[in-house]
């Protein structure tokens, strides 16, 4: 294989992406181990070598002396093609080995727009791509990741999903594993012990049956397969692995910089949000850990950039302490402190200016509304005087340059909300220059909504092409011929890759055929605009006698049994019903780490509580 690979690797682009022995990878004896597993990334290197998922499990798995992982990401399609011409399987980097010689195939499923990757990840290993199809000769196949939450889509080609966190269910799944392939069960025995796993789904212990009408009737689960599959989650981050000598690639990462994870979840509460819904509840490491956790990858990556991750970092309750102590710490050693993640209303001069004492770049603000009205409804909890605010505290601590986040086709939207990205853009514009005495730039890039499983709007149509289409246009005349405007850019999503994202995201497993039938026509990297072919994808949906509306344009009844009804993060489904009529009433909801208890039904399900390092969110800091 190795000739082969030098071959062919002059002749592709970034043939770094295929090697191996980057600074920190572990190579472990192949026969000194039981259990081996490949972990796998379904997009190219540069991008999945930046998960920090993987990284964790990564680590857990290694520090084993019983198993080993080894790595693996989708080739690029020229890479697919050479290694088809020369009759090469995929095969993980550290090892070398095919990924048909591992025990498990742990697939991380980020989004919807690598479902066709997953099928090419498989194809190239040389599995059957239906689990029915494989036999004792092939390895699991686990699924993992966000998308699990609705894993319906794909529970054709999965074996097993864990669904939530996996730092304690990898040991309970390998040791479950080992223990039965020493018990000699065949595959169907060893699938049935693994679905006692808490957190493990196995599409092929429930029956889903539809109704004349098309949608679901039921899933009914066989015998000894818990009717609901509960999320699994780490209640003790100070006290849950976190790998202090990542991997440091040699080719340039999408995010190529110390990645510390501060805190999980999110309690705002935004109603279109899936990760904030469906991680819940709020769990923070302490200021003690986290400084220790930097020492460490500092001395062992040697990254100039230490980025604060969590999905609202400035709302860590000691952000503000942290920020300082590592200032303190790393500013000499010329180490910058990012937050990739702020919330405006958590923003505040004392930040900004301890920020800008090491980080130069952008920040990044997500008001995802352009009036009152509509972040109303989607409970962003931010007002326009929060916007101004922050961004003249912004202005004010020396930034020329903020990046803003909206979104357009939310519930309820009309044109004049798709005005207000506009009219707000400019007035901070004219803000900047006041406080600045110069002009200023602000990136403004626009989403379109996709209603997600678990979440409030779960139950909304998908606005239709045409009328993202005309609101897109219209942002682009408010944008384009305003003189006002010529400091601001302005991006956009591709409609159509937003359409598919909402027949796959609330689809059921009938679009199993559709995702084969369009990889089979040879749609691969649908998040790559060069790569996307939409007209594969409806000839697909055609092809399979399903319509693309009737997944993402179709109200749906609160009493209409859901595909993923069975997957439970914990948040209880009555709460999701009241934030959604709270909705259509303009009503907001307050943060419960900030005031009362809203009954989401996380806390009690999981066995757990919101659980802070320093109490209410404290963002002062000295400049």
């Amino acid at each position: 294989m190795q000739d082969k690979l030098r071959k062919i690797l002059p002749r592709v682009q970034k043939p770094g992406r295929y090697t191996d022995a980057e600074w920190n990878s572990v190579r472990k004896d192949w026969e000194a181990v039981e259990t081996r597993v490949a972990l796998i990334y379904p997009d190219i290197y540069e991008v999945g070598e930046s998960h920090l998922g993987l990284k964790i499990l990564y680590n857990i798995i290694n520090s084993r002396p019983d198993a080993l992982a080894d790595r693996a990401y989708a080739p690029w399609t020229d890479m697919e093609a050479e290694m088809r011409g020369e009759g090469l399987s995929l095969f993980a980097l550290e090892s070398g080995r095919p990924l048909t010689e591992f025990d498990l195939l742990g697939i991380t499923i980020q989004h919807e727009l690598t479902y066709s990757n997953i099928l090419t990840v498989l194809d190239m290993a040389g599995l059957p791509l239906r689990a029915a199809d494989r036999g004792p000769e092939h390895p699991l196949v686990l699924g993992g990741g966000p998308s699990t939450y609705n894993p319906e889509p794909l529970a054709e080609f999965f074996d097993l999903f864990l669904v939530g966190e996996g730092e304690e269910a990898v040991g309970e799944i390998l040791d479950a594993l080992a223990e039965g392939r020493r018990q000699g069960l065949d595959r169907p025995a060893l699938l049935r012990r693994l679905a006692g796993v808490a957190g493990v789904y196995v599409p092929s212990l429930y029956r889903v049956d539809y109704s004349p009408d098309g949608m679901v009737f039921a899933v009914t689960p066989a015998e000894g397969a818990p009717a609901r599959v509960l999320k699994r989650i780490v209640l003790d981050l100070d006290n849950a692995p976190f790998p202090t000598a990542p991997i440091v690639p040699y080719i340039e990462a999408v995010h190529d910089r110390i990645t510390l994870e501060i805190m999980r979840g999110c309690s705002r509460g935004c109603r279109f949000c899936h990760a904030g819904m469906v991680y819940r509840p709020v769990r923070e490491r302490s200021l003690d850990t986290l400084v220790k956790l930097a020492e460490q990858l500092v001395s062992s990556t040697g990254y100039d950039e230490i980025s604060l991750v969590s999905l609202s970092s400035a709302d860590y309750s000691c952000i503000g302490p942290l920020v300082r102590e590592l200032r303190e710490r790393f500013e000499a050693k010329g180490i910058n402190i990012s937050l990739p993640s702020l919330r405006i209303d958590s923003f505040s001069v004392e930040l900004a200016q301890s920020l800008r004492a090491v980080r130069k770049a952008g920040l990044t603000f997500a008001p995802e509304a352009g009036t009152q009205r509509l972040r109303n409804v989607i409970n962003k909890n931010v007002t326009h005087e929060d916007i101004l605010t922050a961004a003249e505290a912004a202005f004010a601590a020396g930034w020329d340059l903020i990046k803003l986040y909206f979104m357009i086709g939310l519930p309820t939207e009309t044109e004049e909300d798709v005005r207000g990205i506009a009219d707000t853009t400019r007035e901070l514009l004219q803000l900047g220059r006041r406080v600045t005495g110069k002009g200023v730039r602000i990136n403004v890039s626009v989403s379109s909504f996709v209603p997600k499983p678990g979440t409030p709007f779960q139950w909304h149509p998908q606005i239709d092409e045409a009328t993202l289409l005309a609101r897109q246009g219209l942002l682009k005349d408010l944008f384009f011929h305003d003189r006002i405007m010529r400091s601001a850019k302005l991006s956009w999503h591709d409609p159509r890759t937003s359409m598919l994202e909402g027949v796959l995201s609330r689809g059921d497993r009938r679009l199993s055929a559709v995702i084969e039938k369009a990889w089979r026509s040879g749609c691969r990297f649908d998040a790559w605009s060069e790569l996307f072919r939409w007209d594969l994808w409806g000839q697909a949906l055609s092809e399979c006698g399903l319509e693309a509306d009737f997944y993402r344009s179709r109200q749906r009844s609160y009493d209409e049994v859901l595909p993923w009804d069975h997957i439970s993060s914990g948040v209880d489904k009555r709460f999701l019903v009241r934030e959604d009529e709270a909705a259509r009433h303009g009503r907001v909801t307050e943060d419960c780490r900030q005031g009362n208890c809203t009954a989401c039904g996380a806390c009690p399900s999981l066995g757990g509580e919101i659980k802070l390092a320093g109490g209410k969110a404290d963002v002062s800091s000295e400049s």
